[in-house]
């Protein structure tokens, strides 16, 4: 073989495998895969917490309320404007409000009218207990016994009095307050008939006129019947 011959072959071949040869494709870095877009879609998204249902009557504002008719613990009777605590003494209502921490009262009537005369007001009964000095005296409801007010003592007491004709002229029930005195300084028939009662009785006393107003000028005349609540002695 020629010279020139040999060399077409040889630059055939290398022009053949020069059209056989792939490129080999430059490394680029590749973009990695969307793992932390997979984890969050796998995740739930966070929500606000939800606020807790509260009953309606939670909502509403917490009044405490007193009722006279339920006497509140530590108390064993409400009535007239106070109330009796267990164990002895007495309580106004305000004073049993500010110890609840009540701010309404119910079953409280907004007037309250004359309490109506007993039956027996015209004079008193057979059974009636009467002393030396005329004045006569029932136990309605009895008290603890255990205390009597002496002729200097100071008393806190609820009353209605009435001539015999059935005719109220007076009642601290009405104006809501006991009435606090010394025994020293009301009429005779007040001092010797409270001097017979315990705290928490209740008598009705049938005061002849001596010993009441003794005909004193614009105060009832005749004798005069009292029911008595004694409240305290101070």
């Amino acid at each position: 073989m020629n010279p020139l011959h040999a060399l077409s072959v040889v630059l055939c071949l290398a022009t053949l495998v020069g059209c056989k040869q792939t490129p080999v494709p430059s490394k680029t870095p590749s973009s990695p895969p969307p793992v932390a877009a997979k984890v969050e879609a796998s995740v739930p998204a966070k929500t606000a917490p939800q606020p807790v249902a509260q009953p309606a009557e939670q909502l509403q504002s917490r009044e405490v309320v007193f009722d006279p008719r339920s006497p509140p613990a530590g108390y064993v009777n409400c009535h007239n404007n106070h109330c009796h605590k267990i164990g002895g003494g007495v309580a106004s209502y305000v004073q049993v409000m500010q110890e609840m921490g009540a701010t309404k009262i119910v079953g409280v009537p907004a007037s309250r009218p004359m309490p109506q005369p007993p039956v027996d007001v015209a004079a008193p009964p057979a059974d009636a207990m009467r002393t030396p000095s005329g004045l006569a005296s029932k136990v309605i409801s009895p008290g603890d016994g255990a205390r009597r007010p002496g002729p200097n003592s100071v008393v806190s007491a609820h009353y209605t009095g009435w001539t015999t004709d059935g005719k109220a002229f007076d009642s601290s029930i009405v104006r809501g307050t006991p009435a606090t005195f010394p025994l020293n300084r009301v009429f005779p028939g007040w001092t010797e008939g409270l001097m017979l009662m315990s705290i928490g009785e209740t008598r009705r006393l049938w005061i002849p006129q001596e010993l009441a107003f003794n005909g004193a000028p614009g105060r009832p005349a005749g004798t005069l019947v009292f029911d008595v609540e004694l409240l305290e002695i101070r």
